[in-house]
């Protein structure tokens, strides 16, 4: 045989003499693998089974359904969950200048609409308060006719004074004033009557201070267009009685109502500013313009100048 064949078969042999034992060889190690992870799989068995002999030699397994419970009400805890909830509310509605909406919605019904009627065929319109027994309080100037500034005497006169009531005009009679001669004046207050009315009574507090930024409400016939709400803040006090104050003075809010944050009735818009509808004046209430009402009860406290002249059309 030649040399180069000798060779050859050598190189073969030698080659599948060395793919042999590295078939074996990775064969054994693929085995020891196995033996290996199969003596751990062992022992992980055995370990859980022993702990969960432990857990049924010293626990009895229960069976629980999944409803809720709703743990039993304290009476205790309730109460005073609740107090603190309307501590809170009043802290927030003192330091904002709020005023519950329920409470305002009420006080609106205790205001009605207010027309009055001169020789001169004009109608004029503004707003009352209801103190209750038939009672209103309203400003003089719109149930009586006052002299215009610079004016000596005038010749215009109220023939007639109504209010708006379920939809109809109910006569109302002039009982008591205060000696006004002009508008926005410390005297321009009045006191009606008309037959009683189903309406709520007004709580009234003749002492309110009016400290400088008091939150006010102020309720009155926007353009005879109903009653509507105002805020605003408490300004300066005047030197003829009166309180000023930024809050929309729109014609016929005259005679309306100024609330505090308790909802009492604590003034009336008698008048603003010439030629500024935000700058207005209040008159605060006073004890003698109770003084004709026979009886006046005060309603249960509750919880809890502005506006422009009557005007003409």
């Amino acid at each position: 045989m030649s040399r180069r064949f000798v060779f050859s078969v050598t190189i073969l042999a030698t080659a599948i003499l060395f793919f042999t034992l590295g078939a074996i060889h990775a064969r054994n190690r693929e085995a020891l693998s196995r033996e290996s992870y199969d003596a751990k799989l062992d022992a992980i068995r055995t370990e859980v089974r022993s702990e969960l002999g432990k857990s049924n030699r010293s626990e009895v397994a229960t069976v629980a359904g999944t409803s809720g419970r709703i743990a039993a009400k304290n009476p205790t805890a309730d109460a005073s969950r609740q107090r603190m909830v309307t501590e809170i509310k009043e802290q927030l509605q003192t330091e904002m200048g709020l005023l519950p909406v329920h409470l305002l919605r009420d006080r609106r019904a205790s205001f009605v609409e207010l027309y009055s009627y001169d020789n001169l065929g004009k109608t004029n319109y503004g707003t009352a308060g209801y103190l209750g027994g038939g009672y209103f309080i309203t400003v003089k100037h719109a149930v009586v006719a006052l002299r215009d500034e610079g004016e000596k005497q005038s010749t215009r006169k109220i023939q007639s004074v109504k209010v708006m009531y379920g939809g109809k005009e109910i006569p109302a009679k002039v009982i008591d004033t205060g000696d006004a001669d002009v508008e926005v004046h410390s005297g321009d207050w009045a006191i009606i009557k008309t037959r009683e009315l189903d309406l709520p009574a007004l709580h009234v507090d003749a002492a309110f201070a009016y400290d400088f930024a008091d939150p006010i409400f102020r309720l009155g016939n926007d353009y005879s267009k109903g009653i509507i709400l105002s805020t605003g803040y408490v300004g300066q006090h005047t030197t003829n009685g009166l309180v000023t104050c930024l809050t929309d003075g729109h014609p016929g809010v005259s005679g309306g109502g100024v609330l505090d944050q308790r909802g009492n009735l604590v003034g009336i818009p008698i008048g603003r500013m010439q030629g500024d509808y935000r700058f207005s004046f209040i008159l605060p209430i006073r004890a003698e313009m109770l003084r004709k009402l026979p009886t006046y009860e005060q309603p249960d406290a509750p919880i809890a100048h502005v506006a422009v002249t009557a005007d003409q059309h």
